[in-house]
């Protein structure tokens, strides 16, 4: 099979759809299929890259020029989009037919890129591997106003591509709800969930490491360390969080925040008025540095906005797993983080404004070293069943090979 995937951002970036890409492309390359990665040259965010891992020709990696102007305004990232877009479209029609392009979704709409080849080549197959769903999103993080002129026009856009696409993978039951009721058709596109995964050889199960210089030498020991790790961006609210910082014991308890994005400045304001032993800040670390940063947290936490359900879906819910650190999630019912919880019993899902949920919940998980070592295991157990490199290739397979390929 002749496979291309296109996403702005790849290995090595620290961008958790470039590993996403990258671990489906090696996988099927190793299966035997002739593989393409379109990516731009650009970063996820102003952070540390990871490993520049080894080149091989399969996956040939295709690297397109973007100005990499940042996310600092709309008009910049509409620049560094139409960069990408064009030089995308060209990649595309000048690669010999392909069996399969999956398109990711950062930028937006880049699957319209790959419309050019399907034009040339009409037996490939599209593939959507929707990580966030536009407009949707952005109309209900208050930058679109939904139902105006540029909303409808890109719902349009929207429904003549999925006319196109063979298939569509969602990353939970509420994205394919609310994609499939949108834009679904009775013929086409097929629709799939298969959720994000991590690396298990990454995460192997009794490892302990040191955070050392990734968390600045930052002495814990003796506190119960809630970690959140990774994008704090529009998706994500921390009201609730901040309330019980204000509220639980400084000396047993440390809320300790690991990445960056729009939400960060809010934080750092937060920590200023409210002056708060503990509330840690540190900017994003290497992927290398993900499982020694994660062996210092009792919980891992993880948000979503209450009207975001269904049109993202947290990715920092795999990696907490894979180490065995029992999650935190405060957002809508629904979702993947809520389904695994409920599935797994690794955690606990609270809806915002339950301070006093949360503050039991972590006072519980101190008090009872049983208790965090019983969702320990079944955060692990979870994590293999369902949310492993081995679980989510399996699922794509299927979709690849399957009958209806």
């Amino acid at each position: 099979m002749r496979l291309t995937l296109i996403n702005q951002f790849y290995l090595p970036d620290l961008s958790p759809t470039a590993h996403l890409a990258a671990s489906l492309a090696n996988h099927r390359a190793a299966l035997g299929d002739q593989v393409t990665v379109i990516a731009g040259s650009g970063v996820y965010a102003a952070g540390p890259r990871g490993g520049a891992g080894p080149r091989n020709a399969n996956p040939k990696q295709i690297r397109l020029w973007t100005p990499s102007l940042g996310m600092r305004s709309l008009l910049r990232r509409l620049v560094d989009y139409g960069v990408f877009y064009v030089q995308a479209a060209w990649a595309l029609a000048t690669l010999p037919a392909q069996d399969v392009i999956i398109a990711m979704t950062t930028p937006p709409y880049v699957a319209l890129a790959a419309l050019l080849h399907k034009a040339l080549h009409p037996r490939t197959r599209l593939v959507l591997w929707s990580m966030d769903c536009y407009p949707e999103m952005i109309e209900r993080a208050g930058l679109l106003r939904q139902g105006g002129l540029a909303s409808r026009v890109l719902r349009s856009v929207n429904s003549r591509l999925f006319g196109k696409l063979e298939a569509v993978v969602c990353l939970d039951l509420a994205m394919h709800e609310m994609l499939q009721t949108a834009y679904g058709r009775p013929a086409r596109p097929a629709f799939a969930v298969i959720p994000n995964w991590e690396d298990a050889a990454f995460f192997p199960v009794g490892t302990t490491e040191e955070p050392g210089a990734a968390l600045g030498g930052l002495d814990l020991q003796g506190r119960t360390v809630v970690l959140y790790l990774g994008n704090a961006g529009a998706g994500h609210r921390f009201e609730t969080v901040l309330d019980a910082t204000r509220r639980l014991d400084p000396s047993c308890f440390t809320f300790l925040f690991v990445g960056g994005g729009s939400g960060w400045a809010g934080l750092e304001e937060a920590q200023r008025e409210t002056r708060a032993s503990n509330v840690i800040l540190r900017g994003y670390v290497p992927k290398a540095s993900t499982p020694a940063v994660l062996s210092v947290a009792d919980a891992a936490l993880i948000t979503l906005r209450d009207e975001m359900l269904g049109v993202m879906s947290p990715s920092k819910l795999h990696a907490a797993l894979a180490m065995g650190v029992p999650v935190v999630y405060i957002g809508p019912a629904g979702g993947n983080v809520h389904e695994a919880i409920e599935r797994f019993g690794c955690g606990v899902s609270l809806r915002h404004g339950d301070v006093d949920g949360l503050m039991a919940f972590l006072e519980r998980l101190r008090a009872q070293p049983a208790l965090r070592a019983e969702l320990s295991a079944r955060a692990r157990a979870g994590f293999e069943a369902a949310y492993s490199d081995a679980a989510g290739l399996a699922r794509f397979d299927a979709l690849l090979d399957g009958p209806a390929a």
